[in-house]
């Protein structure tokens, strides 16, 4: 069997929270393979962003405390969220309108809609008590001046409740399966199953550690497959202790793999396709990279200064993020050539070809943006031959950083190592200016200059 892939990639980090990150979520996909990620935090403000990219879209306002948990509806037109102000709030992700407040009595920790209809949401906390509420019967009005809509208030008491005196701690976690019927809650140590029609707990499962994370993890339609972990349907991941968890089948009852690690576990994600999993280490800052056939590690993400709360793979499986204590969102690619923000890869000879052109040319190719956005992993060794000055951009959108002096080294730490066999140019005082725009559309950024130098040089590594 292939051995998943190792990908050195530069995340994207996306700032605004105040305070630690505490949940993060996917939309389903959207048209044109377009998507939406929330997250939730203690700085009480909701975030609503572009799923691909990372862009900031809105911040929902209202909550007077922390948001615990925050996910989108099916058809990604609401989004609900859970707060210690206890209440669960569900707004219009279009306007940002507040639609529905569902008081408790009680801090609210998780949340869930089920996986085909927006019109239902499972909610639980301190309480201790699985509710169902029903908005399909009661919609918001509008405003007296027309363009807004009052939001309706519903308590507690008119949610339904399933499973009544069965839960002795917190719900932390509620998943809905993808066998409506069916919902799982994460409550202390231990995972229960209720069957919605009779109202029962009619399954459940003592781990070896309190429940830090539990998601049903799913692809869309149109990129899963029957070889996929869980043979296309969705895979209940949880983390306990220092085991990763995993249930599959439509009722996310039938136990696939668990797996113990050497450290303790704050969060785990799945992929599917790529047949990995993430965790987020505990404690520690580092999200560790998996097998999920040998459970062998085979990648270290570093960048986070506090632990690793949330894990969350996109719809299409090509970028996990992972939001952690230190108030950011990481969007880690996990696909190959160009996503989102990240550029066009390049194999070593098409990225040598391209420099030779520039220096002994000044001809540069359209796309010469993606070219820009590389990096050599490791502390190159310092050789006194240098070769260029490099002013680059770490993206196609921002502008040029300064000035950076490539020079051959030696160091077999970086795996980023090729040879220009560069002519001297007969014009050695002469710069190359490069300005470029990130689109057709955008105007050209500021200039990016290479400077050449007037001993050749023989190559550069």
């Amino acid at each position: 069997m292939t051995e998943p892939t190792r990908r050195q990639t530069v995340p994207l980090t996306c700032h605004g929270h105040s305070r630690p990150v505490t949940h993060l979520s996917f939309s389903p996909l959207e048209k044109e393979d377009s998507y939406y990620m929330i997250s939730s935090c203690k700085d009480g403000n909701p975030m609503l962003r572009d799923g691909q990219t990372g862009d900031w879209i809105g911040t929902f306002l209202g909550h007077k405390g922390a948001t615990w948990q925050a996910r989108l509806s099916p058809d990604a037109s609401t989004a609900a969220t859970s707060s210690a102000d206890f209440s669960a709030k569900i707004w219009d992700t279009h306007t940002g309108e507040l639609l529905y407040v569902l008081k408790h009595d009680h801090i609210v920790r998780a949340i869930a809609y089920p996986y085909d209809n927006s019109g239902l949401l499972a909610t639980g906390g301190y309480e201790k008590k699985l509710r169902i509420f029903d908005l399909a019967d009661q919609r918001p009005a509008a405003s007296p001046s027309g363009t807004t809509h009052e939001p309706v208030t519903i308590d507690a008491s008119k949610a339904f409740e399933i499973g009544e005196g069965v839960h002795k701690d917190i719900i932390k976690f509620i998943v809905w399966a993808r066998d409506p019927n069916v919902i799982i809650t994460a409550s202390g140590d231990t995972l229960r199953w209720f069957d919605l029609p009779s109202r029962r707990c009619v399954r459940e499962a003592k781990l070896e550690g309190e429940i830090k994370s539990c998601e049903l993890v799913s692809l869309a339609p149109s990129h899963s497959a029957p070889t996929d972990i869980g043979g296309g349907l969705p895979v209940l991941a949880v983390a306990a202790g220092k085991t990763a968890y995993f249930w599959g089948g439509s009722r996310a009852e039938d136990e696939l793999k668990r797996i113990t690690l050497p450290h303790g576990i704050a969060s785990v994600g799945l992929d599917l396709k790529g047949r990995k999993f993430v965790v987020g280490e505990e404690p520690g800052t580092w999200a560790r990279v998996y097998t999920w056939d040998e459970g062998k590690e085979i990648d270290v993400h570093k960048g986070h200064h506090g632990p690793i709360w949330s894990i969350a793979f996109s719809p299409d499986g090509n970028l996990y993020a992972t939001g952690s204590e230190d108030g950011t969102i990481k969007m880690w690619k996990n696909c190959d050539g160009y996503y989102g923000l990240w550029p066009k890869e390049r194999s070593l000879t098409q990225t040598a070809g391209v420099l030779k052109d520039i220096i002994n040319h000044g001809v540069a190719p359209a796309d010469f943006s993606d070219l820009l956005s590389f990096e050599v992993p490791g502390t190159p060794a310092v050789n006194p031959h240098s070769d260029l000055l490099l002013s680059y951009s770490p993206n196609k959108y921002d502008k040029p950083l300064s000035p950076v002096r490539l020079r051959g080294h030696t160091n077999k730490a970086s795996p980023l190592r090729f040879e220009i066999d560069v002519e001297s140019p007969s014009d050695t005082s002469s710069d190359l200016l490069l300005s470029y725009s990130p689109n057709k559309y955008d105007k050209p950024l500021s200039p990016v200059r290479l400077t050449r130098h007037s001993r050749p040089a023989s190559n550069l590594r």
